[in-house]
């Protein structure tokens, strides 16, 4: 069995003070993505004059860059389209996009803030601990794929609105797929770290 003492030198004062100002900057991140996805919500609900930033892939433009503002093509990567309205189903998956994106930052920053506290109370590794690390790398990954799926669905609507349904270069697969990976990654690592630490620390405590 660990004695208390040995548990409380787990983590130093400055450790502890870390901590602490994680879990405030959680809670205030938690927050600020609520606040963010009610305002976008309720910009987007009266469904007039919605502008949406559409990705766009081997689609041509005019610019007026030449000389004396001569035109000149121009491939487009993104540009901001705005539309009267959205159909009932791009409007949706407009705003299930911000639901699924504060949910899965809320989500995430509770899983860490569990976390944190178990830490605090002396106790680093342990198989609960796993559990939140794995779980909230999991959430951060879904809510990285499906944010911008269900955003695709209300820039597809945008564009054949705009279009009278003549574009056919439908929106797919924005998702950073390097930046899915590295938080992948991450969260294996992070995962078999405390997977690890965990049965190093009870193979210690069954010799105590």
């Amino acid at each position: 069995m660990t004695a208390p003492r040995a548990q409380a030198r787990a983590l130093s004062r400055g450790d502890t003070v870390g901590f602490v100002l994680f879990l405030l900057g959680g809670v205030a991140l938690a927050v600020a993505s609520v606040v963010q996805a009610v305002v976008d919500i309720a910009a987007v609900l009266p469904n007039r004059d919605i502008t949406l930033l559409a990705p766009f892939a081997a689609t041509e433009a005019q610019a007026p860059i030449g000389p004396d503002g001569a035109s000149v093509t121009v491939q487009l990567d993104s540009a901001s389209v705005t539309v009267a309205s959205l159909q009932p189903a791009a409007l949706t998956a407009l705003i299930i996009s911000h639901v699924v994106f504060a949910a899965a930052m809320v989500t995430v920053v509770t899983l860490l803030l569990a976390l944190c506290f178990g830490i605090l109370r002396g106790r680093i590794f342990s198989r609960r601990h796993t559990a939140l690390v794995t779980a909230a790398g999991i959430v951060a990954i879904a809510g990285m794929s499906l944010v911008p799926f269900f955003h695709n669905m209300a820039v597809n609507g945008a564009l054949a609105r705009v279009s009278d349904g003549t574009y056919d270069r439908a929106v797919v697969g924005t998702v950073d797929v390097f930046a899915l990976f590295a938080v992948a990654f991450v969260v294996a690592l992070a995962g078999t770290v405390f997977a690890v630490g965990d049965r190093l620390q009870r193979d210690t405590e069954g010799l105590v």
